[in-house]
């Protein structure tokens, strides 16, 4: 059995492979998309090809769509001819749950695959002519949060979009560049409303994927590409409008655990493949089961039924609430913690860091009781729901290979918001948690498939909304907390590149890394009194933590914890159970 429209034509052969079938005609849906397209979306890799073009499968099965998706590819144009093309657009999706079960699905609700490549003239004119249809109404984005960045860290243009600004729409490269060429084609042409829409997962996307495009827009006027009128038009979000989202849900790479029991079941051709520019993709995509999606409600031209896919419609404060929730309690925060101790104790799988007792246990205090004091409540999603899901599904599930390594990227970046913001609830009293009785207006996500549920759902074991829409209530003193304080001098230990048997171990790249080494410079294992006075230039360092963490009062502990890890060989592992335990 071959992937392919003709392929799928043996139905009978699919259905005792146990694979399920497009409930609907895909060639009529394919025609209707040539003829008035709906959707266009930018980035074609996995999280597209296993959620969001997913989404408007179940809208083409209820009747509730004509179209399909075309999606366009801004970097790796091998995916659009090594992974689309010889498919016919067909995706295998494979849900992956806890126990080992696995769920497939042929996706067919991508109508086309493109280039968004001005290099190569016959796919940019069609995407072109797309644009200039007055009946798209939406074009979104996976191009991750690096897709958007014009600039470098020092605030200087990069390359790429350097020579685009100055060279103009014609000869774009950078996403953003040839996504304002586009919109420069809808101007010149029918002038209809649109929504530009980020599905990236990071904060305020919206915000991100606006500035983009209107810097390209300005530069370009400036030089004398574009007029005036064009980006008075792209400015106006009655006309363009850039909705902000939250989106939660992990594809990763290709396991060989399902490329072999395809293989098995007489499935062909479904080996994964490196392309020219990196990327481990195959024709099928695995992922877990849970998934998310939060989209503010402004399309000014009209929109697919999102919410009968279990899409959550609605305001841009309830987006930033659930981004909120997710991102400072329920689940990023403990991807950390997981991340830091794990590459200390020589862990290469966040799975397997879930059978470890002391870290399960970490990650159920840093979660359970010193975030959700002080969770953001959207809603729309109950938070105790929500990370009883993250700690006992997702963060277990042996079929999501994630690394503590690749985690621990960034951290520095990332330690603000995913500790900082509960710190700063504490010093506050709990009074950053959303305002209390919130109920926003919203369209029921009717068909979730494993979201959690609604504005009125709830969980067992959850306090309900408190004070301030909390899951708790009451006062908080900031000096209480003890796992969000151990994560840290975890970080900082993990900081000096050595393990807990005392061997050297290789750090992941962030930007703050040799400044922060330069600190943390004769700091010596087995020595802890060599830490005296060396970490106060840091914990001080509001950028680093959101707040001041000496004036806070949290430094003693931290410090005192600090010294605890660097006792030894075997110092991280006892210093987490004795703090994790409560055998303080």
């Amino acid at each position: 059995m071959r992937m392919t429209l003709e392929g799928i034509r043996d139905t009978a052969a699919w259905e005792k492979a146990q694979v399920k079938l497009p409930g609907f005609d895909v060639e009529a849906m394919r025609k209707a998309t040539e003829e008035a397209p709906v959707w266009v979306h930018f980035g074609a890799g996995n999280i597209f090809r296993g959620f969001i073009a997913v989404l408007q499968q179940r809208l083409l099965q209820k009747g509730l769509a004509r179209c399909g998706i075309v999606a366009a590819e801004t970097f790796d144009y091998d995916i659009i001819d090594r992974i689309y093309e010889p498919y016919d657009n067909l995706t295998m999706a494979v849900s992956l749950y806890p126990d080992g079960a696995m769920e497939r699905e042929i996706v067919a609700g991508i109508a086309e695959g493109v280039k968004a490549d001005t290099g190569d003239q016959a796919s940019f004119d069609r995407l072109k002519h797309i644009f200039a249809q007055p009946s798209l109404q939406m074009i979104s984005f996976t191009i991750t949060e690096k897709g958007y960045a014009l600039t470098d860290l020092k605030g200087n243009y990069q390359p790429a979009a350097a020579k685009d600004l100055e060279d103009g729409p014609a000869a774009a490269r950078h996403a953003m560049s040839v996504v304002t060429a586009l919109l420069l084609e809808r101007y010149r042409t029918c002038r209809g409303p649109l929504a530009v829409v980020s599905m990236d997962n990071c904060s305020h996307n919206g915000e991100k994927l606006r500035a983009g495009i209107v810097t390209v827009a300005e530069e370009w006027e400036k030089r004398g590409y574009v007029p005036a009128d064009f980006v008075k038009w792209l400015t106006d979000e009655e006309i363009i409008s850039f909705p902000w989202t939250m989106i939660d849900k992990i594809t990763p790479r290709p396991a060989k655990e399902v490329e072999e029991a395809l293989a098995a079941d007489g499935i062909e051709d479904m080996a994964p493949i490196v392309t020219g520019r990196n990327t481990y993709i195959a024709p099928f995509v695995n992922a877990e089961v849970p998934q998310y999606l939060v989209v503010e409600d402004r399309f000014p031209n009209g929109r697919p039924a999102l919410e009968s896919a279990g899409v959550y419609m609605t305001d841009r404060e309830t987006v930033n609430r659930t981004e909120r929730m997710k991102v400072t309690t329920c689940l990023n925060p403990l991807h950390t913690s997981l991340a830091v101790y794990g590459c200390l104790l020589g862990y290469d799988r966040i799975f397997a860091e879930m059978k470890d007792p002391d870290l399960k246990r970490l990650v159920e205090i840093v979660g359970y009781e010193e975030g959700m004091p002080v969770v953001t409540h959207p809603g729309i999603i109950d938070p105790m729901r929500f990370i009883h899901e993250v700690i006992d599904q997702r963060l277990p599930n042996p079929f999501i290979p994630d690394m503590p390594q690749r985690i621990a990227t960034d951290t520095s970046q990332k330690i603000p918001v995913r500790f900082g913001e509960t710190i700063k609830a504490y010093l506050a009293g709990g009074a950053e948690c959303s305002d209390a009785g919130v109920q926003p207006a919203v369209f029921r996500a009717a068909d979730a498939g494993g979201s959690a549920g609604g504005a009125d759902d709830s969980a067992d074991g959850s306090a309900g909304s408190g004070a301030h829409g909390c899951t708790g209530s009451g006062l908080r003193d900031v000096r209480s907390l003890t796992a969000i304080p151990l994560v840290i001098a975890g970080w900082l230990r993990y900081l000096l590149g050595v393990d807990d048997n005392g061997q050297p171990m290789e750090l992941s790249s962030d930007p703050m890394l040799g400044k922060l080494q330069d600190q943390l410079a004769g700091i010596a294992l087995g020595a802890p009194e060599s830490a005296e006075g060396k970490l106060e230039p840091i914990l001080s360092n509001p950028v680093l933590f959101g707040t001041d963490l000496v004036k806070a009062g949290l430094a003693p502990k931290i410090e005192a914890m600090f010294k605890e890890l660097l006792a030894g060989p075997g110092a991280v592992r006892r210093t987490l159970h004795r703090y994790v335990s409560g055998k303080q």
